[in-house]
């Protein structure tokens, strides 16, 4: 008897190194759906907000964590805006508690005349007609 429980015990021990990796495959492909579905693209969310709040100007209505909306009148640095949240009522605002940009305002030295010679819409298919 004492060889019937020896080789049991080797068939055991033997199994065992196989099967660790067909253990962990459940895990491994938990990991994998979570990284897919939930912690990419949160990367990415988190990223196209951090490129936003570094093109903020002068000019941007946005909105802070707060609740308040204003517009930015001036970039102290890259961590503190000044904003306007009402006529006169300037304050200082920590960059990272912006929320959105909830519009852009137009480059200083852009060419507004370019712009407009462009067809766009209906009229670039109908023809605009030049007065």
């Amino acid at each position: 008897m004492s060889m019937i429980s020896s080789a049991y015990a080797q068939a055991a021990g033997g199994a065992a190194g196989g099967d660790m990796f067909g253990a962990f495959l459940p895990l491994i492909l938990i990991f994998v759906v979570f990284y897919f579905l939930l912690i990419r693209p949160q990367q990415k969310k988190q990223k196209a907000h951090q490129q936003k709040l570094s093109a903020v100007r002068r000019g941007d209505k946005i909105i802070t964590g707060g609740g308040f909306y204003g517009t930015v009148t001036k970039i102290i640095s890259d961590t503190e805006i000044q904003v306007e949240i009402a006529e006169g009522v300037k304050v200082k605002v920590a960059s990272a508690t912006i929320m959105d940009v909830l519009s852009k305002s137009e480059p200083a030295n852009d060419a507004a005349p370019a712009a407009e010679e462009k067809k766009g819409g209906l009229g670039g298919l109908f023809g605009k007609k030049k007065d």
